[in-house]
């Protein structure tokens, strides 16, 4: 009897249908939409590069959209630091309603990090295991920063 490897899934169909939630990821994380589509691109060349050096193509491709926008997050503070007077917004989006802008306002005010957790978890619905390896994290550490995330934007929504 013969046993056959598993089946790896093909680059398009893991493209076809991680490319959108990867990219809302990114751009909840960083806030540009254009920066947003041209990391998650540049992770999937990456992938598609070092292919064969990778077992789980999901895992990889969330951990990696989260390490670049936090690397990307961090270059804009040292350019601004620095002297850069641009100042990186929110992309335009279609008019929100007075509750989308209320969420997203309070989304604004989390950390990168923060946001990042609250994203994976009530948006994506990954469980508590599967963030902590998008994050590079103990899930307690998810824990934590869901509870915390989750206080800031209880009390921010109340005061508004």
């Amino acid at each position: 009897m013969q046993t056959s490897a598993p089946v790896e899934p093909t680059f398009d169909a893991v493209y076809a249908a991680h490319y959108v939630p990867l990219v809302r990821l990114a751009y909840v994380t960083i806030g540009s939409r254009t920066v947003a589509e041209d990391l998650v691109q540049d992770v999937f060349i990456e992938w598609l590069r070092r292919r064969d050096d990778v077992r789980q193509p999901v895992a990889y491709l969330r951990r990696a959209v989260v390490s670049r926008c936090h690397s990307w997050l961090r270059r804009r503070i040292l350019e601004r630091r620095h002297g850069d007077s641009a100042r990186w917004t929110a992309s335009a989006l279609p008019p929100p309603d007075g509750t989308t802008t209320a969420v997203r306002a309070a989304l604004a005010r989390l950390k990168p990090r923060q946001r990042s957790v609250v994203f994976l978890r009530y948006y994506l619905d990954l469980p508590i295991d599967e963030i902590a390896a998008a994050l590079n994290c103990r899930p307690g550490t998810v824990k934590s920063l869901l509870h915390r995330s989750l206080a800031v934007l209880q009390e921010q929504l109340n005061d508004d």
